[in-house]
């Protein structure tokens, strides 16, 4: 053991590295590794790849173009319908009288037009009494609920729901009953008819007040009550429409003689 120490505790000779082998090998390998070709970093796509190549075909779209001109259309309208309504409610301060006056002649004549083409079936319209009938609306519809309409705010001057009601009942039974027989008198005699004035009243007068009621009672309420006095023509006129076909319907009926 004492003897085999020493060897044991010998440093150790490196061992040298084995030389690249030679011949045959060396020369086909070398060709290979000289032309295998170093590869590259791969660098990402940009946009997105498939996605990005399609997004300028999805802008070109016919769709989206004509998406946007709807969308443009609906814009450009909505501005000129909020222009109108600027305009509209500056004449009122500036113009009231004249403003309610045209906007009652134009509703009257819409009225009539829409009696004679979709309730009387008219094979020809009768322009004379398109006309009259928006005479009236002009000088005589307009300018007297303007005046009316003031003259109550002014009278009544309870708010709330109890000077809507009283509002109410002003108009409906008083203002009403006499508004609606002064406009079919006025309305026969401008038409040539004088004589038929009497008749004319007697026949349409009491069932034109009850249209009147079932019609106007409901919505009078909740245009005294939450509308504005300047507004209050203006509301009404939204109603009015449907009262001046049954209007003209009523003073145009052909009177039955007794």
């Amino acid at each position: 053991m004492a003897s085999a120490l020493p060897l044991l505790l010998a440093p150790r000779p490196i061992a040298s590295p084995r030389p690249a082998p030679t011949g045959r090998f060396l020369s086909l390998s070398a060709p290979l590794l000289a032309a295998a070709p170093v590869p590259t970093a791969v660098e990402p796509r940009k946009g997105g790849g498939r996605l990005a190549r399609l997004q300028p075909l999805h802008a070109a779209s016919p769709c989206n173009y004509v998406v946007a001109a709807a969308t443009g259309g609906a814009e450009a309208a909505r501005a000129k319908c909020l222009q109108f309504v600027a305009w509209y409610l500056l004449s009122l301060d500036k113009h009231p009288v004249a403003t309610k006056a045209v906007t009652s002649a134009l509703l009257n004549m819409a009225g009539d037009l829409i009696c004679q083409l979709a309730i009387d079936k008219a094979p020809k319209l009768d322009l004379k009494r398109t006309f009259m009938f928006t005479l009236l609306g002009l000088v005589l519809v307009g300018p007297t609920l303007h005046i009316w309409y003031l003259y109550l705010s002014k009278l009544v001057t309870v708010s709330g729901a109890s000077g809507a009601i009283s509002r109410l009942l002003l108009d409906q039974f008083i203002f009403s009953p006499v508004f609606i027989g002064v406009f079919m008198s006025l309305l026969v005699t401008l038409e040539g008819r004088p004589s038929l004035v009497v008749p004319k009243l007697k026949q349409e007068w009491f069932s034109s007040l009850i249209a009147n009621w079932q019609l106007w009672i409901p919505f009078q309420f909740l245009n005294f009550y939450f509308v504005p006095q300047k507004l209050q023509v203006l509301a009404a006129n939204f109603v009015a429409l449907a009262w001046n076909v049954i209007l003209s319907y009523k003073a145009h009926k052909e009177v039955i003689a007794e």
